[in-house]
């Protein structure tokens, strides 16, 4: 079994070391992890810098790969989040490094942080969505070097009265769009542990990911804390299967491998 999106101290909202979430991970009977640390450019609040060091990560990885030989394997991935205006600064960051794998997420929505809510504040919920999926769809018209859409509706966090309208129309577009590219989406199985009644992104979504013709699919847990890898994801693997997925992706140098779910 595979967690493919984790954070560790080099994340600034995350204190665990490297170390300590790869250990726990292995307790957990997990073969392969990547840690997917946080990249946010001009994150709009001053006391939270989401960026770390690149050699660093690297390095450590690298060493983590070296202590836990034979017994799991350690990817280095990335969690950008992208604003439209910031586009570039995260093409000169893929021009300076590679990853494994790369996770694209929304976290602000004009210039904003979906965290505070403040979206909400001066417009409707169904609005607040709509500019939220129309700002994720100009990402993935504009932007291409990722593996995986993070948390796809990842708003649905954020309020207490989510709106009616599915914005399957805005979905279906950004599927549409980055299928074809070979991009895939991750489930995200942080929603439960955030008070959602489903994890990221609803079934609903995934159901409408594989209409459209989507195949590519990670899990990750989004951990922050030890307790929290591999969350759900029993209950994950049963609902792809239910809805008709064959296979589990995992990345290597950016290039997915294909599980059979039915082995895991």
């Amino acid at each position: 079994m595979f967690d493919y999106h984790m954070h560790s101290a080099f994340s600034a909202d995350c204190e665990i070391p490297m170390e300590e979430m790869a250990k726990a991970s292995l307790a957990k009977g997990l073969t392969e992890i990547c840690f997917t640390d946080h990249i946010d450019y001009e994150y709009p609040d001053e006391t939270i810098h989401f960026d770390f060091d690149k050699l660093d990560y690297a390095q450590k990885i690298l060493q983590l790969n070296e202590q836990f030989n034979g017994q799991l394997k350690i990817k280095k991935g990335v969690e950008i989040g992208l604003q439209p205006d910031l586009l570039h600064l995260y093409e000169e960051l893929m021009d300076g490094h590679e990853f494994d794998f790369v996770i694209c997420s929304l976290h602000t929505v004009e210039n904003k942080s979906l965290h505070y809510r403040e979206l909400f504040e001066d417009r409707s919920t169904e609005a607040a969505f709509e500019t939220y999926y129309k700002e994720l769809l100009y990402c993935v018209q504009h932007y291409k070097r990722y593996s995986v859409l993070g948390h796809a509706d990842l708003i649905k966090r954020y309020t207490d009265q989510p709106p009616a309208h599915l914005f399957h129309d805005y979905l279906e577009k950004i599927f549409n769009t980055i299928i074809p590219e070979g991009k895939g989406i991750e489930l995200n199985t942080s929603g439960t542990r955030y008070g959602l009644p489903h994890n990221m992104p609803s079934e609903d979504i995934l159901r409408l990911y594989k209409q459209c013709g989507g195949e590519i699919i990670t899990l990750g847990s989004d951990a922050h804390r030890t307790t929290e890898i591999a969350h759900e994801f029993k209950e994950s693997i049963e609902l792809f299967q239910s809805i008709g997925f064959n296979y589990l992706a995992t990345f290597t140098e950016g290039q997915p491998e294909f599980h059979k779910i039915s082995s895991l």
